[in-house]
């Protein structure tokens, strides 16, 4: 199918509207939306959060707000089409209009109501509710529909999204600073700081743009962390998960206490005692028994209970422990990996991932489209899928 020059502008600012959802539409997936009559721009508009107005409603009422369009009324009256045989207008769309009722109506019965005349959509929605439905629904209304403009910027910008509703787990962020050998702490466990603060701003851009943050026991006992977001960076409080199988984690770590304690979730096994899972349940700490696997917990089903709770993208910080599990069961996705020009040395350092690894450099986990970056003074960020 063959998209003009002026598809192509109009489809990369769709993509441009709906990155400004991106860390604020969870479970929903980032969509942009723009209404193009006469070659010129009558509305626009993106999906802003879950269970408001999708990215065309938006853009419907960016473009009625400037009297663009004629729809007048609510849903149970007869609408006027905004457009007619003279000035037909085009909507571009990153995603697949919805077409089927959730906390809003069906994106199709309003792009037919306002007589749109062509639809460029750049993805197919994965849900399997969605998945070319609404294409169907706008060609039966006699619209021109047209996909796959773009479609592998639309899919990256909800690659979260799209594993979460096609597999039920999260989308999973592999996330450590570390020294050139690395190294995430000394053998004496001192970790702060190995990286500069740019680096660590970096870090708290991705909690920012995440549902929910974990971390292992030994990193919860050993740092105290508030796995908040900081340094500046707008945006919501991610969830905090704790890996804890045996319940090692004192009661009084900032986790348990701190203004967030509510947006704390245990995952945890039958190995942690009962007064322990009491006190924090009592709490009011989403406590998670899990299965067990040895003395740790079924990873797997772990990223399934969070899945459960909407988690769509999970960014792990440690320690090397649960990352090298997290490898060893290949539930990685995405790693971003933050390099400090030095070495700590030691065989009884803290290694950035552990666990039991493969037995052979030919299984080891390939990464692809890696992408390295300079944040200055020698230090470098490597952002890569896992093949």
């Amino acid at each position: 199918m063959a998209f003009t020059k002026q598809d192509k502008q109009f489809m990369h600012r769709a993509l441009a509207l709906a990155r400004r959802g991106l860390g604020k539409t969870s479970p929903n997936p980032c969509v942009g939306a723009v209404l193009l009559k006469s070659g010129k721009i009558i509305g626009e508009g993106w999906h802003k959060k879950a269970g408001g107005p999708h990215a065309e409603v938006w853009a419907f009422r960016a473009a009625r707000k400037d009297d663009q369009l004629s729809v007048v009324g609510d849903r149970t009256r007869r609408r006027r089409p905004i457009a007619n045989r003279q000035s037909p207008v085009t909507l571009y769309v990153t995603l697949e209009p919805c077409s089927t009722w959730g906390k809003t109506p069906p994106c199709t019965d309003a792009v037919i109501a306002a007589g749109i005349k062509r639809v460029v959509v750049a993805a197919l929605d994965p849900n399997p509710k969605h998945n070319g439905r609404g294409l169907k629904i706008l060609r039966r209304a006699g619209i021109r529909v047209e996909h796959g403009l773009l479609a592998d910027e639309a899919a990256a910008m909800n690659e979260a999204f799209n594993k979460w509703i096609t597999t039920g787990l999260p989308f999973v962020i592999a996330k450590a600073a570390m020294s050139l050998d690395g190294k995430i702490a000394t053998h004496t466990g001192d970790s702060k700081w190995i990286t500069s603060e740019a680096a660590r701003r970096k870090g708290h851009k991705l909690r920012a743009n995440v549902d929910a943050i974990m971390v292992g026991a030994n990193t919860a006992i050993h740092d105290d962390p508030r796995l908040t977001v900081r340094h500046g960076v707008p945006g919501r409080q991610p969830l905090r998960v704790i890996v804890d199988a045996r319940g090692r984690t004192p009661l009084n770590v900032k986790l348990f206490n701190d203004a967030y304690w509510k947006r704390t979730v245990v995952l945890t096994t039958k190995l942690a005692s009962v007064r322990w899972r009491r006190y924090l349940a009592l709490r009011g700490i989403d406590v998670v028994p899990l299965a067990q696997k040895g003395e740790r917990i079924d990873l797997r089903s772990g990223l399934e209970a969070l899945a459960q709770r909407n988690v769509t993208s999970l960014l792990v910080e440690g320690g090397g422990e649960l990352l090298g599990s997290l490898f060893d069961a290949r539930l990685v996705d995405k790693v971003v990996l933050f390099y400090a020009p030095l070495i700590i040395g030691g065989q009884k350092a803290v290694m950035a991932v552990a666990g039991e690894g493969v037995p052979k450099v030919r299984s080891a986990i390939r990464l692809r489209d890696c992408q390295w970056r300079g944040l200055g003074n020698g230090e470098m960020m490597l952002e890569a899928k896992v093949a």
